[in-house]
């Protein structure tokens, strides 16, 4: 049985955290150069050797090995711009989780990553409540993926049923790394483009691909860096 999550990435039961924690960086010392260069310039001291290793993005191979760690097989289907990540089980073969979205292309603003919805069933519930649980990884392969496909941006709607559930939701994706930048209420012109696409209201929220793999490298790459 599926909790259904509509909202374009939530669930419509009782909330599961399952999150891409942020890391939030500290705006007084931002430059003129670009937030990947930022990064690049970064190093981290390997306290065993003292090697500097540059922070690196973790490949869809990093994401994948990963997930096995924790004994999920995730899968990736496409067709044409659409995608489906299923999650399972690799001691009972069961489907755990399921997610859709698709590549979106704008005029003027290129391809974006379109999160539509996210699927979990009961049984992850006594599985893991943790933020590093089963939506992290079916996460981490949306973001992967619209990384590998060239998209710069990552938009999902939290979708607004009721007030209190509606805050821990905006609250739930500004941790993950997403902004609100607008608020779809209904009572509009302008809100109408907004609810054919998403089928509701709620906070439209969007975030940078890159910084959002950036932000979780060391969860999927552990033992992964390049000496200086």
């Amino acid at each position: 049985m599926y909790i259904i999550t509509s909202a374009y990435f939530i669930m419509k039961s009782a909330p599961i955290t399952k999150s891409l924690i942020p890391i939030q960086p500290n705006i007084s010392q931002i430059t003129s150069i670009s937030f990947k260069q930022q990064f690049k310039l970064k190093t981290h001291i390997n306290s065993s050797n003292n090697d500097n290793q540059i922070i690196q993005n973790p490949s869809m191979s990093d994401i994948l090995q990963s997930s096995k760690a924790q004994n999920l097989d995730l899968h990736l289907q496409t067709l044409g711009p659409f995608f489906r990540i299923t999650a399972k089980s690799l001691e009972t073969n069961k489907v755990l989780g399921k997610a859709e979205g698709v590549i979106r292309v704008w005029w003027k603003k290129g391809k974006i990553l379109h999160l539509d919805s996210i699927k979990l069933t009961r049984e992850t519930l006594g599985m893991d409540r943790s933020i590093f649980g089963i939506g992290l990884f079916i996460g981490a392969v949306m973001i992967r993926h619209g990384y590998d496909c060239g998209c710069k941006t990552a938009e999902l709607l939290a979708i607004n049923d009721s007030d209190v559930y509606h805050a821990k939701l905006v609250k739930f994706y500004r941790r993950i790394g997403f902004e609100p930048v607008y608020e779809v209420t209904g009572s509009s012109m302008g809100d109408l483009a907004h609810m054919l696409v998403w089928g509701g209201v709620g906070t439209r929220m969007d975030a940078n691909v890159e910084r959002l793999l950036l932000k979780w490298c060391t969860r999927f790459m552990s033992n992964k860096g390049s000496n200086l």
